[in-house]
């Protein structure tokens, strides 16, 4: 299978097999900038930024365009690779909890992947095979065809993902997911100027003491800890794939005081920015 691409009016969609032929074309620049999704049978070894997995199971994979992927093995089986942007899925009229933003790309365990029982395999077998006939007979009505396949496999994996990740008692507090979905996203879109609890408190018209409650009913780190690690994995993700300075860096980050980011830094990897760069460079 070639890879099958639906593009019309900035809308991006396509399917592409992968086996050991294709990893190097995966791992290239072509895909960085699309929502990902790898569908992997059991064999498989990958990295998603700095944590690696290996599939013992038919696995799903989900990758927002800011997250590095790299495909270190492929198994004997192959797999499918769906990549698309946020114009062609995620618009706010989509259902919150799984469009580009929900639980699969942006979960309270930052855990991005789904191990699929037989039954989910035999549908998305079947639901994989449907996109390619789809892609085959471009039918004027495939945009929307290929986009509700899109969707049911969103919502079988979410799905999936509750059963596998989140306890009954953070199941039912739907509310404060949906809370902790909102604060990372506002994170992620300003954590380059906005560095602490009260600022993301202003944007949310509450009182940081609120957010922590918040956070502490679902048992996770304080919203404070959140910032941080949010800033750290990207002077992570530049000391390793930019040759930008750890000052560069610093200041890329919205931390006038290069000296004070490097303490943070060390403070949350036990490294030196350069001694974390010529650790992981080897």
């Amino acid at each position: 299978m070639s890879t099958t691409v639906f593009n019309n009016n900035l809308k991006t969609l396509g399917l592409l097999q992968v086996n050991q032929e294709q990893t190097d074309l995966i791992n290239g620049p072509a895909y960085k900038e699309y929502i990902k999704i790898l569908y992997l049978p059991a064999g498989y070894k990958l990295r998603v930024d700095f944590a690696c997995y290996e599939t013992q199971q038919p696995t799903l994979f989900f990758m927002s365009p800011n997250q590095y992927l790299e495909l270190e093995k492929a198994g004997e089986g192959s797999g499918y690779f769906i990549f698309y942007n946020r114009d062609f899925y995620c618009i706010q009229i989509h259902d919150q909890e799984v469009a580009c933003d929900g639980l699969l790309f942006n979960n309270i365990r930052n855990m991005p992947k789904v191990e699929l029982s037989d039954a989910e395999i035999a549908f998305l077998g079947g639901l994989f095979q449907e996109m390619i006939q789809e892609f085959n007979l471009n039918d004027s009505s495939m945009e929307e065809m290929v986009r509700t396949y899109l969707k049911q496999l969103l919502i079988r994996a979410t799905r999936a993902w509750k059963r596998q990740h989140l306890t009954h008692d953070v199941t039912g507090q739907q509310s404060d997911l949906e809370f902790f979905r909102r604060f990372t996203r506002l994170v992620d879109e300003h954590y380059k100027s906005k560095h602490t609890v009260a600022d993301y408190a202003d944007f949310l018209c509450m009182a940081p003491k609120t957010i922590t409650h918040k956070f502490n009913r679902l048992r996770l780190p304080q919203p404070n800890e959140v910032i941080k690690n949010r800033i750290i994995l990207e002077a992570k993700r530049l000391l390793v794939h930019t040759s930008l300075t750890a000052k560069e860096i610093a200041y890329d980050l919205g931390y006038n005081d290069p000296a004070y980011f490097s303490r943070l830094f060390q403070s949350k990897t036990g490294e030196s920015p350069s001694g974390f760069r010529a650790g992981f460079t080897g």
